[in-house]
């Protein structure tokens, strides 16, 4: 198992700073991590996505960097025809991925607006989510979701998402910490759900109840309890032990840190990237 930064940790930096994602990558290369995953398009121009991750990919490489993977959004739970462009969109994404050679694509899939049930959801978005993973299969990937949104974060949904699919290229970037959105005990849901990780994040947080949520740095979940960011290792999760799991399943792949409190974000990063480098 290696240590990864996403670009989505530095995300609230570079806004504040005026820094660019190169800038980010450079930052990332110095703080110990052996990898970077880029979350979010790296380009929303189609006609120059390609050139855009060649670009990427040549910089990492001159960086000592390992793309590990790459994350972008999705929504698949809507008509046909606003479906097709969303797969097409996808399709072009992992084109993308496999211009900078990363092993995983983790698309979102829905966010459930407006669903009628989850069985009902479950026929709408299974059959483009089996297209894309038999897509990126041809490009030598494989593709994954990742347990957030709320709607599709606790782990009784997604393996029922993962076991409706039944695809050998499709599985699951599992995010250490986002099980507490739902209110659902993470080391629980990382040992349901270990034998299907294709990438992981790690996350930290701090839980109050939602009837004493501060009115500034936290957010509300649907359950009963508010969340704000932390660094790993200084909120609630058993990361070690979450780890531990990982590994017993077999896992030896990346773990990409996020980072999503109200401190400095390269002081946060670091911090949690020395706690981890511990457990692996």
């Amino acid at each position: 198992m290696r240590l990864a930064v996403s670009t989505y940790t530095l995300w609230r930096s570079g806004k504040e700073k005026g820094k660019t994602l190169e800038q980010s990558l450079d930052w990332i290369a110095g703080c110990g991590g052996a990898g970077v995953e880029f979350a979010g398009t790296v380009c929303d121009d189609p006609d120059r996505l390609l050139k855009r991750a060649r670009a990427l990919r040549r910089r990492c490489e001159k960086l000592g960097l390992i793309i590990c993977s790459y994350c972008v959004g999705a929504e698949l739970l809507v008509p046909p025809r606003e479906q097709r462009i969303v797969v097409d969109r996808l399709k072009r994404e992992v084109n993308a991925a496999a211009e900078m050679g990363v092993p995983t694509m983790r698309h979102d899939v829905t966010r459930g607006t407006g669903a009628k049930s989850f069985a009902a959801t479950l026929k709408t978005i299974v059959p483009a989510i089996r297209e894309v993973a038999d897509y990126a299969q041809q490009r030598g990937m494989k593709t994954s979701l990742e347990n957030h949104g709320f709607y599709m974060q606790h782990s009784t949904r997604v393996e029922k998402l993962i076991k409706a699919v039944d695809h050998p290229n499709f599985g699951l970037t599992i995010d250490l910490g986002n099980f507490l959105c739902v209110n659902e005990d993470p080391t629980a849901a990382t040992r349901r759900l270990a034998k299907y990780v294709l990438m992981a994040h790690a996350k930290d947080f701090h839980v109050k109840p939602k009837s004493q949520m501060p009115p500034s740095g936290w957010f509300a979940t649907p359950a009963n309890i508010c969340l704000r960011g932390a660094i790993a290792g200084h909120g609630v999760l058993d990361l070690p032990a979450q780890i531990k799991l990982l590994k017993k399943a077999k896992y030896d792949g990346w773990l990409s840190l996020e980072f999503e409190g109200m401190e400095e974000p390269t002081q946060g990063i670091q911090l949690g990237l020395d706690y981890l480098r511990q457990f692996i």
